[in-house]
């Protein structure tokens, strides 16, 4: 993978959620690649919203210890922070594209980044927003 990609909060999930079956196997491998690449980033709030989708939503739980060092470790990749002028970026996405204010407010963040590419399962595969192009690895 080339490029800088940013990484939506479901592929970190899908990497650390063993009932996931083939996106469990797919993500992993993505989460691999990105690692030897050196070309992820992520946000805070994705790194936030991973540490409560897998210590809350998954069938098989990652303990509360377990998931700070998961989000230790995904901050060590590039680290998009959240602030004033990516919530107000936000609102004018949602408003253009018709997207939630969170899936917005990530793709705030993934051009704020300079990200090429964005992976995600929620948005719209190939679908492009402020230069960022969308990837659904599971589709």
């Amino acid at each position: 993978m080339t490029g800088s990609i940013f990484v939506d909060t479901n592929v970190l999930v899908y990497a650390h959620d063993v009932d996931a079956g083939a996106k469990h196997v797919r993500a992993r491998a993505i989460v691999r690649e990105l690692w030897d690449a050196g070309n992820a980033v992520v946000s805070t709030q994705v790194l936030q919203e991973l540490h409560r989708n897998v210590t809350r939503k998954i069938p098989t739980r990652v303990p509360l210890q377990a998931a700070r060092d998961l989000v230790r470790a995904y901050a060590t990749w590039r680290l998009e922070r959240i602030d004033l002028p990516h919530i107000l970026r936000a609102s004018e996405i949602e408003e253009r594209f018709q997207l939630s204010f969170w899936d917005a407010l990530i793709m705030a963040a993934a051009a704020s980044a300079g990200a090429d590419r964005i992976l995600s399962e929620d948005l719209s595969h190939g679908q492009r927003i402020d230069g960022v192009t969308v990837e659904n690895p599971f589709a």
